[in-house]
């Protein structure tokens, strides 16, 4: 069966002959997905405060524990068939799923957005490199448009499309060329000796740093099902999500640590840019630049399906309208503020995640079951309960961290209340 035949509705459930996303497809995906200009710059990020040695330990549990998580929300596409905004309707009720894609598209459009200018200014930093200063290729400007246009048109084709024709075929060689010639590149020219005997200073605590690591693999939360519902096995979901975002994050945020400390300890907002462009002339970090075109795609694409839920229109067409919103505000507007406003919304996900996962796998043992009417009150409760507790923490104990508590506190609330609670026996 080919990709065209392919209904991405994001209401009804995928039948068997659409699912065939095999093991190797799921690894290419989420190792591509792993992989990327942010999280080397969340690697950057913990280095001065953690070191080398204890940056490496944080990333290490924190994408281990996430990676977990991930998996496991992907193999609930997998067993229902449905999107990840439409699987919610299990554990909220029918209405329960509508304020979650309301959030999820907003906090999508944004990001959407973020990862084309990031991948702007480093096309301009590259460009201003190869060509000097005023050259047309350095224009922030053409470079929106490219990335933008670029990201637009693989919404529209699908993830299918993308992952079956591009990645498994040749994609993911780059990037595992591109990984490898950057480690190569910071063996050769570092003193990694040195730098891993040097501690950090201190300004940040190991549980931020495990805080910031986890939200990596867990901002895919919301997402992962639109894709592993074309998933063929539960447990090739499992595995392939598992391994690829943990390799490909692991190596990646371990590289944006090394690189700072190494080479980039300038005050410059781009000096891990500037560093990863003197390796391999550039060429790697023009590979992976080209890969964060597929975080964009994957934003653009899940923002449609979470639209979806709300209005009655084709997935391909919705991919175009916001793939077009998100490139205008990529080109207007100022992000600095709306960036915290995304940090808020992207709060909820966690707790919800938690209530979801339960709800699945212990409640209901992954069995089929109808979408239950209205509002399920008790699972609103739990994700509620679980958002307090993240802000709560966030605001007066942070050296905690917030995301895993508030996720375990969820779940626990969830857990207890579904017990107590009369659960009536449905069939799909």
């Amino acid at each position: 069966m080919t990709t065209t035949a392919i209904d991405y509705s994001p209401t009804s459930a995928v039948g068997s002959a659409q699912r065939v996303l095999g093991l190797r497809d799921l690894f290419s995906l989420w190792f591509s997905l792993g992989i990327g200009l942010m999280v080397l710059q969340t690697g950057a990020l913990l280095a001065p405060g953690l070191g080398l040695a204890g940056a490496l330990g944080a990333i290490l549990l924190g994408t281990l524990v996430g990676v977990l998580l991930l998996a496991s929300a992907g193999v609930i596409g997998t067993d229902t068939g449905l999107s990840a905004m439409a699987s919610l309707k299990l554990s909220l009720g029918s209405h329960g799923a509508a304020l979650p894609a309301l959030l999820n598209l907003m906090q999508l459009i944004g990001w959407g957005a973020f990862e084309i200018i990031v991948m702007r200014d480093a096309a301009s930093l590259l460009a201003t490199r190869a060509f000097g200063e005023g050259g047309a290729w350095t224009s922030p400007a053409l470079w929106t448009l490219v990335f933008g246009a670029l990201a637009t048109l693989l919404a529209v084709a699908g993830p299918l499309a993308f992952v079956r024709r591009v990645l498994r075929r040749w994609g993911i060689w780059l990037l595992i060329a591109a990984c490898v010639w950057l480690t190569f590149d910071l063996f050769q020219r570092a003193d990694l000796a040195a730098i891993w005997a040097k501690a950090g200073d201190g300004s940040l605590s190991f549980a931020v740093g495990f805080d910031i690591a986890i939200a990596m693999p867990l901002s895919w939360l919301p997402l992962i099902a639109d894709y592993s519902r074309f998933g063929k096995r539960a447990g090739h979901t499992f595995t392939g999500a598992a391994l690829g975002f943990f390799i490909g994050c692991f190596w990646l945020m371990g590289l944006g640590v090394a690189y700072t400390l190494a080479f980039a300890q300038g005050s410059d907002a781009n000096a891990l840019l500037l560093a990863l462009a003197g390796a391999g002339m550039g060429i790697p970090l023009l590979l992976i630049l080209l890969d964060e075109s597929e975080k964009a795609f994957a934003d653009i694409h899940s923002a449609a399906v979470s639209s979806g839920i709300l209005l009655p229109l084709k997935v391909e067409l919705l991919a175009l309208a916001i793939g077009v919103i998100c490139t205008l505000i990529a080109w207007f507007a100022p992000l600095e503020q709306y960036q915290n406003f995304l940090l808020l919304i992207g709060s909820v996900f966690a707790p919800l995640f938690g209530v979801v996962l339960i709800d699945h796998f212990v409640l209901r043992r992954r069995a089929p079951a109808a979408i239950p009417h209205g509002l399920r009150w008790g699972s609103l409760l739990a994700w509620g309960g679980g958002v307090v507790v993240y802000h709560l923490l966030a605001n007066y104990q942070p050296d905690l961290g917030s995301t895993l508590p508030a996720l375990v506190v969820a779940a626990v609330l969830q857990l207890l209340l579904g017990r107590v609670g009369v659960r009536a026996p449905a069939s799909a």
